[in-house]
């Protein structure tokens, strides 16, 4: 006597019925409300470009909300020349590159102490740090720019010879800042590796610095990734530092550059808008290119533990 088994039902079949999942009305609210915010972000930017896209006598008869009679790149190429945007541009990553290398790599050693050595204290540090995100930079301006214009700095590394009026001032602010809040997320990423892992590296001899620079951070790269696209578009768009802690022009970074294309007496916006969509190109650029680990290590965590 043989035994056969029942014949199972197509995968199709049989798993048609659980994964249709019927559609809320919530569900389709979310959706339309999702869509309505993208909109909403992206409608000033795509107004900035059809603007900076037509002559500025044809919309200032027209209106902006209107068909054009003509496109054309011309102001794209004024704008660039007019404000001078490559050497805004250097002096925009004479201090964006060197205050994201400088933040993450302390922030990493800082979270890294904080998540695997045993020191006294290192919840309330963490806390301390999370809380620094919450202080507002506006009240700081005038003890700094005091403090800026009393610390000496040799003739070599500040013309002023003075923190104020300097790339290394306006990095240190930027670091100062932004430390915090990447000490805080990478802390919490790296509580999700296992410690395991960190434990057999201690028994086969690796020191504290081995540890963290030849097994934790390689596997922080997805947080590392996120953290520095977040950092760049921040330092990136930052306006407010440098107005206050820099005076010479010829310094400032690339946000400021927009101000050489308004007139005295007149501004011809839709030059305006081409010098803005040009100064908004490399975040763009940035984010496209690391926009995969950006959303990796912002849902990496929720996978861990």
């Amino acid at each position: 006597m043989t035994l056969t088994a029942p014949a199972s039902a197509p995968p199709s079949q049989a798993r048609s019925p659980a994964s249709r999942r019927p559609v809320r009305p919530l569900r389709i609210l979310l959706h339309i409300f999702l869509a309505l915010v993208a909109l909403g972000w992206l409608l000033p930017l795509a107004l900035a470009v059809y603007a900076s896209l037509r002559p500025y006598e044809e919309t200032a008869r027209l209106g902006y909300f209107s068909l054009p009679d003509d496109l054309t790149l011309d102001y794209y190429a004024e704008a660039w020349s007019q404000a001078e945007l490559p050497r805004y541009y250097l002096n925009t990553l004479i201090i964006v590159v060197p205050g994201v290398l400088i933040t993450l790599f302390l922030a990493s050693f800082t979270a890294f102490a904080i998540a695997r050595l045993r020191i006294p204290g290192r919840k309330t540090l963490l806390i301390v740090f999370t809380a620094g995100n919450l202080l507002p930079p506006q009240v700081l301006i005038t003890p700094l720019y005091t403090l800026y214009t009393l610390i000496p700095l040799p003739a070599w590394l500040s013309d002023s010879q003075s923190l104020y009026d300097s790339y290394l001032g306006l990095i240190l602010i930027h670091v100062a800042f932004q430390f915090g809040f990447c000490v805080f997320v990478m802390a919490n990423f790296m509580r999700t590796i296992p410690e395991e892992i960190s434990e057999a590296a201690l028994v086969d001899g690796a020191g504290v610095w081995k540890r963290y620079w030849r097994l934790t951070l390689p596997l922080c790269r997805p947080v590392l990734a996120a953290l520095s696209t977040l950092q760049f578009t921040w330092m990136y768009n930052d306006f407010l530092w440098a107005l206050v802690l820099m005076s010479s022009g010829d310094k400032l970074p690339v946000t400021s550059a927009l101000n050489n294309l308004r007139g005295q007496f007149f501004t011809d916006y839709n030059l305006l808008a081409a010098g803005s969509v040009l100064v908004a190109l490399p975040t763009l650029i940035v984010f496209q290119l690391l926009h995969k680990q950006f959303v990796a290590g912002l849902t990496l965590g929720s996978t861990m533990g």
